[in-house]
């Protein structure tokens, strides 16, 4: 498998983070992880489909908002929110709580 890419968070662009969150499906997976904790792929959000997901997950993780892990065959998922913070102070809240 190849290794999976997260950009620097220097990189990071606030264009692409806001592009992420404004889907639906990234902004609930987004909110799922706002705890802090890391969560395998397959239980965040169940009811969309398998073949849809992936194309998420790399849009979330590309717009550097999540960090992928992979562990075997699975996929782990946190939220990048020190990071984000860091570089867009108060976004998250924004965005997480129904700001969007």
């Amino acid at each position: 498998m190849a290794a999976l890419h997260h950009p620097d968070i220097d990189d990071v662009e606030l264009v692409d983070v806001l592009a992420a969150l404004g889907h639906p499906v990234r902004l609930r997976i987004a909110r799922a992880l706002a705890s802090g904790a890391e969560m395998f792929c397959g239980e965040i959000v169940p009811d969309v489909p398998r073949s849809s997901l992936t194309h998420h997950w790399r849009a979330l993780r590309e717009s550097g908002v999540i960090r992928q892990r992979r562990a075997g065959r699975k996929l782990f998922l946190t939220l990048r929110r020190d990071e984000l913070n860091a570089r867009f102070p108060g976004l998250l809240d924004i965005a997480l709580n129904d700001g969007f």
